[in-house]
């Protein structure tokens, strides 16, 4: 089925809602009431209202429901840290950043908990451990790499928001590619899905091609939904804006840019998919699963942003009390 979605987003690929939706909206806050990671009332409104179980369940429309519970809990703490990193003070802090991304990381490879711990540490060892119940350490090792990749993203960022460059185009799509997060999401979706590729997949041309697509695919139609808040909040890291500003050409005409690319990104990724060759019975069928955790992503992503307001309002956050 071939639909024109989101201000002419194309995307070939039908979404899906996991069974478990309703169960997983209702759970969703306890969670994060437990550790205290939503800092005030105005907090817990834009928590409410981005609807993040709604991502969890269209991303990962296959899982059973403990997995999806643990993915939806991943996914609402990177969000809740990305906009730690994006609209508090910490925007403009790397060095800051630095050392809560290190303290974090050390956690997850299994660092003991302190008094001089954040309330989003104490969070990260609550889902090292439910996820270790569930995942091997292996695919764990490169989850933890997929994160790492995403925080020095977040970093690259504020040094750029604390030196006030905008970045060229080429030098955008490179840290945006960390910064987006996908990596760590389609990992998410081995697991949610109780399956591992196997090395010499996960290291092939083909799926390292796939995935780097797929990576560009969200991170655009993700910039053209949230151009405007972006924009209005100051945030230069939007490949909207780095078009606009480097090109000199209109919002509109950088949009309509944007929109081309991610359209023509989607051809070519069913382009590839269409030639994929045969690995051997057990290998292709890890193949089918990966790619169908690509396409609920890019799907998925679309259709909750059509259903969230996580991206209409531009207010300046306050730093979460640590």
């Amino acid at each position: 089925m071939q639909q024109l979605l989101c201000s002419g987003l194309y995307c070939p690929f039908t979404p899906q809602i996991n069974k478990h939706i309703d169960v997983l909206q209702e759970y969703t806050l306890g969670w994060l009431l437990k550790f205290n990671l939503l800092a005030n009332e105005s907090t817990y409104k834009r928590f409410c209202k981005s609807k993040f179980f709604l991502l969890a369940a269209s991303a990962y429309p296959d899982s059973d429901l403990e997995e999806l519970k643990i993915a939806n809990d991943w996914l609402s703490w990177v969000f809740i840290w990305d906009d730690q990193c994006d609209l508090s003070e910490l925007k403009k802090q790397p060095q800051v950043l630095k050392k809560f991304h290190q303290r974090y990381l050390e956690i997850l490879n299994g660092a003991e908990i302190t008094n001089q711990d954040t309330l989003f540490s104490h969070a990260l060892i609550d889902l090292r451990q439910r996820t270790l119940q569930r995942a091997s350490i292996k695919w764990f090792k490169y989850f933890i790499s997929y994160l790492e990749d995403y925080f020095c993203g977040c970093v690259q960022e504020a040094t750029n928001r604390a030196k006030g460059i905008v970045p060229d185009v080429d030098t955008y799509i490179t840290i945006r590619r960390s910064s987006v997060g996908v990596y760590a999401v389609l990992a998410l979706a081995e697991f949610c899905n109780q399956f591992m590729i196997p090395d010499v997949l996960r290291n092939h041309y083909i799926v390292k091609k796939l995935e780097l697509i797929t990576t560009d695919i969200i991170a655009w139609s993700n910039d053209i939904l949230s151009a405007s808040r972006e924009i209005a909040s100051g945030d230069v890291h939007n490949l909207v804006y780095v078009l606009h500003y480097h090109k000199k050409i209109s919002i509109e005409e950088a949009i309509e840019e944007v929109t081309k690319i991610h359209n023509q990104e989607v051809i070519s990724l069913t382009n590839i998919e269409s030639f994929i060759p045969s690995f051997g019975e057990e290998l292709d069928i890890y193949m089918t699963k990966y790619i169908s955790g690509m396409h609920s992503w890019i799907s998925g992503n679309i259709e909750w942003c059509s259903h969230s307001s996580r991206y209409h309002n531009s207010e300046r956050l306050e730093l979460k009390e640590f």
